[in-house]
C-alpha cells in the first residue's frame, strides 16, 4: 500500500524500482581507524568542566602538547576520508535534512544528510565523513527539521563545502521516506 508520507523525489522508472537499496549504518561510512579514535578520545576530554568554554569540539586544540590520541581524535574528527567500497553503490540510510537552498516555493532542493536531528545548527557537524550532500532539481516540502526520512540513492565520493559543514559524500537520490512510514 502507498504511504501517503511517501515523498518520490525523482521519476521512478522500471529500473528505479528493480533497484536494491543496501541498508547502512552511518559508522559503515567512516573507516575503522576514525571510528576508533571517536571511541577513544583522549583522557583530557573528561577533565574539563561541562559548559565551559573549553567545553566544545571546537576549542579543541590538536596542536597543543605532543599527546598523539589527541591529535588522532581531532583528525577523526575533522576526516574527510571515506569507505571506497561505497563509491557507485544503491544505498538506504536513515537521516536528517539540514537544508542549504531552497526554490521560490520555499523547497528544499540542496542539504545535507546527517545522522542526528540538529546536527550542523545546534552543534559543531559531524565528521565530513557522516555527512552527505544532496541535490534536488525538483525541490522537497520539509514541514519540521526534526523528522527523520530514509533516503535511497547512489552514493558519489566527492567533498562540498558549506558554512554549514563539510561532507565526504554525495547521492544522487532516487527516494526519499519519512521514516516512520510503512514505506521505511
Amino acid at each position: 500500500m502507498f504511504c501517503a508520507w511517501t515523498l518520490l523525489i525523482s521519476h521512478s522508472t522500471l529500473a528505479e524500482k528493480d533497484k536494491q537499496y543496501q541498508q547502512i549504518e552511518w559508522i559503515a561510512l567512516m573507516p575503522e581507524d576514525d571510528l576508533q579514535a571517536l571511541l577513544d578520545p583522549p583522557d583530557s576530554m573528561f577533565s574539563i568542566p561541562e559548559g565551559s568554554a573549553q567545553d566544545s569540539f571546537n576549542s579543541f586544540d590538536s596542536e597543543s602538547g605532543s599527546d598523539r590520541k589527541q591529535q588522532r581524535f581531532q583528525a577523526a574528527l575533522d576526516s574527510t576520508r571515506v569507505v571506497d567500497a561505497f563509491a557507485g553503490k544503491a544505498i538506504k540510510i536513515p537521516g536528517y535534512i539540514v537544508p542549504l537552498e531552497a526554490n521560490a516555493n520555499k523547497e528544499i532542493t540542496a542539504f545535507f544528510i546527517v545522522p542526528y536531528f540538529g546536527a550542523c545548527i545546534h552543534m559543531p557537524p559531524p565528521p565530513p565523513n557522516q555527512m552527505i550532500y544532496a541535490q534536488l532539481k525538483k525541490g522537497v516540502q520539509l514541514e519540521n527539521l526534526y523528522e527523520a526520512f530514509w533516503f535511497e540513492g547512489t552514493l558519489e565520493i566527492g567533498t562540498m563545502d558549506h558554512m554549514m559543514g563539510k561532507s565526504a559524500y554525495r547521492i544522487q537520490l532516487d527516494h526519499l521516506v519519512r521514516f516512520d512510514s510503512e514505506e521505511g
